[in-house]
Formats: structure tokens, sequence, C-alpha cells
């Protein structure tokens, strides 16, 4: 049987061996007695949910996100350090959704609807984090099977994308409120298996995107408050507990904490001077938790501090202020293959208080028995919690220094959130693009006089699916850096 050849990134080849159909009359040949000709969706649910987790905090810690939010300075390589980035691969976000439908497509045959509900809260995290890399992106024809044979699919716009999922992540939590129970708990190595967990999930995410495109959706603030009206029917993050966040087991490279099986790429991205700084300012408890001190107080060049983070983009970072004795490393936790406090995160209850705190601060979402004030607290209170300094910042007057004291700017709360979210999200960097803040330092070699605003599509496109990239242009604009996606404009 000779079957059309189609680009990999959008139809599901990781398991296509396992359901591939024989030529009738070969069937009845085939099969071994003693394996089961079933393969159940809980079984890949376990796979999509680890590499979703694994994949999203390795580029936040490990990738452009991570230098482009101001977390990480890289001292070699330093190419994306100064924006240098160029086209940019999808296929693996592309081959996670491709598997994550599949599961769906068998819960659908099995009658499992748990999974299928589940599935859909994974599709629209992968969905929403591909169209804010690169704006306008194959969706509506991306994950069809290949009997389907499309082998072009066009690009849909991001102003029809996100309502999609929006729609998508609706459905999911209606979906695990009456079908809730049967979700297998050692496949769900998040969540237990607890249903209730997964639709406090879908609901915080719908309103980290409602946010990110309240500018251009009308709607958005509207269905918020929806969310906050009735909150035994969308129920959303309540604490820490709460938190989307997979554990790293540490017993391979492949279940562990990015870079820890070698000391030499762990020790090339150094903590920014902007973060570092921005904690000593606040005299910040979180800082040791974070950040080493250097080897050497003696011999500094610039700074003599106990704490010195790398600007980013300039000559020799290497060399920054004499040397490697002379600038901070990473605590020894990122460095370790497993760690409590260090685990692939998707969503926290922290960014969630501060997502509430600037829709209230604007003026434009109400939660009862909550301002804007006690939100902004609310989401720095669960870090400093996460990260076992709570009372050590509460006896320190951690809260009543000037710079940390509620003051009801915008710049101050998106301040507050980067610090929270350290390397644990790209959202610092996606809040820059929205909102101006942090204002983030260019360093005089940035190819770029401007933060990146997305991804440059993959070269592939032009050699796979020319007709529909060159469509996409005349409609999404220039395939650069600097231009802006629709939610942005």
């Amino acid at each position: 049987m000779v079957m059309q050849r189609m680009p990999f990134k959008y139809y599901i080849l990781l398991f296509g061996v396992l359901f591939a159909s024989c030529k009738k009359g070969l069937e009845e040949i085939n099969v071994n007695p003693n394996e089961s000709e079933v393969i159940n969706p809980e079984f890949l649910l376990s796979s999509v949910l680890i590499k979703t987790a694994y994949m999203y905090q390795n580029e936040a810690y490990t990738s452009k996100p991570a230098e482009a939010g101001r977390y990480i300075t890289m001292v070699r390589n330093e190419g994306d350090d100064k924006f240098d980035w160029g086209p940019q691969s999808w296929d693996d976000y592309y081959s996670r959704l491709s598997a994550n439908r599949e599961m769906m497509d068998l819960a659908t045959k099995q009658n499992t609807p748990q999974y299928v509900a589940v599935g859909k809260v994974l599709e629209a995290f992968n969905f929403a984090y591909v169209t804010d890399l690169f704006g306008d992106i194959p969706y509506s024809e991306a994950l069809l099977l290949k009997g389907q044979t499309l082998s072009h699919p066009k690009y849909d716009q991001q102003e029809v994308i996100y309502p999609a999922l929006l729609q998508t992540l609706k459905e999911a939590n209606d979906g695990l409120t009456s079908n809730g129970g049967g979700i297998d708990a050692k496949a769900d190595v998040m969540y237990g298996g607890e249903a209730m967990l997964w639709r406090k999930f879908a609901n915080s995410l719908r309103l980290r995107m409602l946010l990110r495109i309240s500018k251009k959706y009308t709607a958005a603030f509207t269905e918020m408050q929806e969310i906050l009206n009735d909150k035994n029917k969308y129920p959303i993050f309540e604490s820490n507990d709460d938190n989307a966040e997979v554990k790293y087991l540490g017993n391979i490279s492949d279940d562990s904490w990015p870079l820890s099986n070698s000391f030499s790429e762990f020790d090339k991205r150094k903590p920014s001077k902007e973060i570092v700084d921005a904690l000593l300012k606040r005299k910040d408890p979180r800082l040791p938790v974070w950040i080493a001190k250097v080897d050497s107080l003696k011999g500094g060049t610039i700074d003599t501090l106990p704490y010195v983070g790398v600007p980013n983009a300039i000559s020799a970072p290497y060399d920054y202020n004499g040397g490697a004795d002379h600038i901070s490393r990473l605590s020894e936790m990122y460095a370790s293959k497993s760690n409590p406090m260090v685990n692939a995160t998707m969503l926290t209850y922290s960014e969630v208080c501060f997502i509430l705190a600037e829709c209230v601060q604007a003026g434009k979402v109400t939660v009862t028995g909550k301002t804007a004030e006690s939100l902004y607290y609310d989401g720095i209170a669960a870090s400093m919690k996460y990260y076992g300094v709570d009372k050590t910042a509460t006896d320190s007057l951690y809260y009543n220094q000037p710079l940390v004291k509620y003051n009801g700017t915008l710049e101050q709360l998106i301040g507050q959130k980067w610090i929270a979210g350290f390397i644990k999200t790209p959202e610092a960097w996606f809040d820059n693009r929205r909102t101006g803040f942090p204002k983030f330092v260019l360093g005089p070699l940035s190819s770029t006089p401007v933060l990146p605003k997305r991804y440059i599509y993959p070269t592939g496109e032009r050699d796979t699916n020319e007709d529909q990239y060159q469509k996409a242009l005349t409609v999404f604009g220039p395939d650069k850096q600097t231009t802006l996606m629709w939610y942005l404009k």
C-alpha cells in the first residue's frame, strides 16, 4: 500500500505503528493471543502530560523565554541572549498535540469521556503556547489523521484560535463535572486522578488566556467575571496545592531537572543582573534560595556584593566582574536532578492571584472578599510559602518596604509577578510584550532595538507548505521577530 508523503509535524506518527492496519485477510493470522490489541488512553495520558510539562519548563529555564524574561544570562553560546534567534521549529509542539489528539480519539472510541476532557485541557494549553510564540498557526487542519491526506494545512488567525481554545477549556470543565470519575491515578502524574484539580487548572488557564487577549477580545472581562461569580461551577486555584506542575523523579536524564546531568551546561546559565538586583533592592528572602553567593568577594572589578548577576547581551559575559569567581550561579537546587521546590510548572496559584489583582486594579472585574491590594499580597505570599520563606518575609517586614508596599501601579504589580515566576514559565516575556513591564534593559550587543515579540516561522514551512505560508503572511504581516500578533496590536 503506497501512502502519500506528508509533513511530519501535522500527523500522528509517534503511535502510528501501533495503529497501522493490515490488509484484509491478514488480521486473524497476525493476532497474538498473549498481547492486548487495545491501547488504553491512560497509557498515553502519562506520556503527553509529562512531555508537555517538561517541555514548557525546559524552555522557561534553558531557552529563549528565560533570556527574554530576564531570568537567565548566557555566558557562553550567547546568540539567544542577543536575540539573534532566526526561524524556530515547532515540530515538538505538534508532535505532542498529535499524541494528545490520539489519546482523545481512543477515549471517544472506548467511551471514557474523562480522558477526552483532560485531553482538551492539554490541547488548549499546548495550542495556546504555540500561538503565543508564533502568532497565526495551523490549527483547525493541523491534527487531521493520515487517512484524511491533507498535506498542506492552512494557518488560522489568532483571533479565531483563541476563542476556540477558550471554548475548549469550558467544555473540559463541563466534561469533568459530569464525567470526572475514573481518571487513573497512576497515569495522572500531576493530579493523581482528581477531576476537581483538573477543573481548577482549566478555569485558571482560562483566566490567564482571557487577560492575555483582553485588549482585543471584547468579551474577555465578562467571561472572566462569569468564572469568578460561580466558583462551584468554575472552580479556580485556591492555594499552592492546586499548582499545575509535574515532579522530576531524578532517576534518569529524561525525568530529571534540565541540564542536571551536565555541570558545564548548567554553569553557562547565570542569573541575570536584572533579577538579582531586583531581589537585592527588596532584601528578598527568596534570593539565597534561588541564587548562590559568589565564590570570592575579593577581586570583583565592578561589584563586591555577595550576589552578582550578569547583564544581558554584553561583550565577554563570562569575564564580567572579574570572571567566574565573582559572579553568581543559580543555587544548588537547580543543579540537582530533583528537588521539592523545582518542578515542571505550567501554572501556579501565585500567578492566578496576580492575574486577578491586575484585573481588579483596573476596575474590570470584582472578586468577592478581595481587593487588588489583598490579591497582590496573596500572590507574593504564595510564592514565599512555596519556597519556605514566608515566615522570614513576615518577620523581616518585607511587605512594609517602599518598593513592596502596595501602591496601586501596574509596574509594581507586574514586577512582583515577574519575581514570583522566577524561571517557572515564559510569562515574564509575555507580560513584558503585553504591558511594557518590567522595563527590561536591552544590552549593548542586542541584535534588535526592542524585545522580540514572537518566533519566526520554521524554515521547513517554506519547503513543505509554501502556498499556505505565503497566504498567511498576507494577513499576518512580515515573518519577523518584531511583527505584532493579533492580541498585541
